[in-house]
This record gives C-alpha cells, sequence and structure tokens, in this order.
C-alpha cells in the first residue's frame, strides 16, 4: 500500500514557470490523496514549489537536505519535518527507503542522476516501487526514446520497460501508481542480458 512519495526535481529557479506550477500542482495531488511527500529538503525551484503545493492542502512533508545545502541556507523553513544527513548519497537513499514510489519531474544533472540510479537498482531487485516520470511540456521525449532504443540496442530486456511509467500532467500521478507493474527481487534473475 502507497503511503508516501518520493519527488525527484529541480532547485533551479530560472525556470519556466509552467513547471514550476506543475510542480505546485504535483505535491497538492499527493497531499491531497493522503499521501506523504518526501523530497529534497529545499526552498527553491520545483523542490520549493513542490513542497508548498503540500503545504497548502495540509500534506505531511519530510525534506531530507545534506549538511551543506543547510549551511547555504537552501533548505525550505516551513517544514515540520527536516531530516539532516552529510551526503548526497545518504540523501538519496533515505529518500528512497522513505518512500513507496518516485515521482520524477523535470530537472538537470541531479534528478537525472537520482532516475537513473532508481531504475538501477529497480533493474537489479534493488528497489521493488513505482517508478512515475512526469513528461511536462514533452521534456522526457529524448528520455523515453534513449531508454526504448536501450533495449532495442539489447542493453536491457523488453521487460525492463515495465520498470517506469510516464505521465504527462499531476493528475496522472495516483492512477500511475495504482497500475503499477509489480516488481520484485527475482529481476536480478534477468538484470544481465
Amino acid at each position: 500500500m502507497t503511503k508516501s512519495v518520493c519527488v525527484f526535481c529541480a532547485s533551479s529557479s530560472r525556470i519556466d514557470i509552467q513547471f514550476l506550477n506543475t510542480a505546485y500542482r504535483c505535491g497538492e495531488v499527493i497531499a491531497s490523496a493522503g499521501l506523504k511527500l518526501i523530497y529534497g529538503g529545499g526552498a527553491k525551484g520545483s523542490m520549493g514549489y513542490v513542497a508548498n503545493g503540500a503545504i497548502s492542502k495540509g500534506g505531511h512533508v519530510t525534506g531530507i537536505i545534506p549538511q551543506f545545502m543547510i549551511d547555504l541556507e537552501w533548505a525550505h523553513k516551513g517544514l515540520k519535518e527536516l531530516i539532516i544527513v552529510e551526503t548526497m548519497a545518504e540523501r538519496k537513499s533515505r529518500m528512497l527507503q522513505l518512500s513507496d514510489a518516485v515521482l520524477v519531474l523535470p530537472g538537470g544533472s541531479g534528478t537525472l542522476e537520482e532516475l537513473f540510479e532508481t531504475i538501477s537498482l529497480k533493474r537489479l531487485g534493488m528497489y521493488l516501487k513505482p517508478i512515475i516520470i512526469l513528461n511536462e511540456k514533452k521534456f522526457y521525449d529524448p528520455l523515453k526514446s534513449l531508454l526504448e532504443g536501450t533495449v532495442k540496442e539489447k542493453f536491457m530486456d523488453k521487460k525492463h520497460l515495465d520498470m517506469w511509467d510516464f505521465i504527462s500532467g499531476p493528475d496522472e500521478i495516483i492512477d500511475a501508481i495504482n497500475r503499477a507493474v509489480k516488481w520484485d527481487e527475482d529481476a536480478i534473475k534477468f538484470a544481465a542480458v
């Protein structure tokens, strides 16, 4: 049963307002469904917007942030729960441990790194939960083609395409989580192609 959603997203405030508004709506949708939001603890960009969206609906928000970001004053000051860790790797690990699903919004290298590590863990049967990729403004169309190409060129098995789901808007989040293909630890048996 899904109780919490980890959101990987951007900290840039210079992005198109549409991305920010979508992040806010994602927070609203997650909180309105009675789910806890787990995210990176930041106040700027999509991170701040997704947290604010959840807070606006009375949602429970847990931020997980490295100490150096606290020192830089990047932390969201309106959170009731902020977990401080030492490293970026520890942050990501804790976010995944505390969540029952992952939602990936458009973002830069950090967001992409989080997404790819989560996919790699799922491929090995070490993360079994839904991975939802929000393709706002067709941002992730090239990624979708790239992932399909890894299967076409036999770097991954066709079964691996079931590890994630692309959606086009926030109102599809809950349905996508609920329809996610069940994944189990036996995935390790076909991880090598």
